[in-house]
């Protein structure tokens, strides 16, 4: 014979007539609540630049940075960073120019490609204090959405990206490659463009992409 379970009464605690159902009700709203008090300051706190992280409340730089001055897609930065610190990073956490990528930090898959003063660099393996005289081009000072340069409009036309995460990367040293001295032949582009990893394996794309490009020159 079933049971009626509309019938069925909790059962209540010993200190009252609280069911534990309503316990657990009043348990967990009071979570919430809690919840929501310590989230809300955050959400109304002004957000803090990689810049001013490293700045005391009194304004005074943070002992052991030092003042460094960048010239980064035509503009001066001036910041306080830590001597050790790539050019990956100053780009990225400081300058806040994110279309470069960290992928292997190592200088082994390309991803955070960049030119300085004209040549391909992996960004990760030099320090951003070394290149205060130098002219520095990121992925964002080639091409923009409304106006893109030739070999983002070829990546795009000929589908050269999957996940998209090297090809900023990709097209750094694509654009810095076509003004080497390198062979017509599809070969020599697989050789020149070595350097950057595709994990998705989008490669015959981007050596289409690259010898169109080529071609308009």
């Amino acid at each position: 014979m079933g049971v009626d379970y509309k019938d069925r009464k909790e059962p209540t605690s010993s200190l009252g007539k609280l069911s534990r159902r309503s316990f657990l009700s009043q348990i967990g709203a009071a979570g919430v609540a809690t919840a929501a008090t310590a989230v809300a300051p955050l959400a109304v706190s002004p957000a803090k630049t990689a810049a001013q992280e490293r700045t005391s409340s009194e304004g005074q730089a943070i002992p052991g940075t030092v003042p460094v001055t960048l010239r980064v897609n035509g503009q001066k930065y001036s910041v306080q960073i830590d001597p050790r610190s790539t050019l990956l990073d100053t780009l990225r956490e400081t300058l806040q120019l994110t279309g470069t990528k960290k992928g292997c930090d190592h200088g082994q898959c390309g991803a955070c490609t960049v030119h300085i003063n004209g040549r391909r660099v992996n960004s990760c393996l030099t320090f951003a204090s070394m290149q205060q005289t130098a002219e520095i081009v990121t992925i964002e000072g080639i091409g923009q959405p409304d106006h893109l340069h030739p070999m983002q409009e070829a990546f795009v036309k000929h589908d050269g990206f999957q996940c998209g995460y090297c090809t900023s990367g990709q097209i750094m040293s694509a654009v810095a490659m076509v003004k080497e001295s390198w062979g017509a032949t599809d070969s020599d582009v697989k050789e020149a463009m070595s350097g950057n990893i595709c994990r998705c394996g989008a490669y015959p794309n981007i050596v289409a992409a690259v010898q169109a490009v080529r071609r308009m020159a």
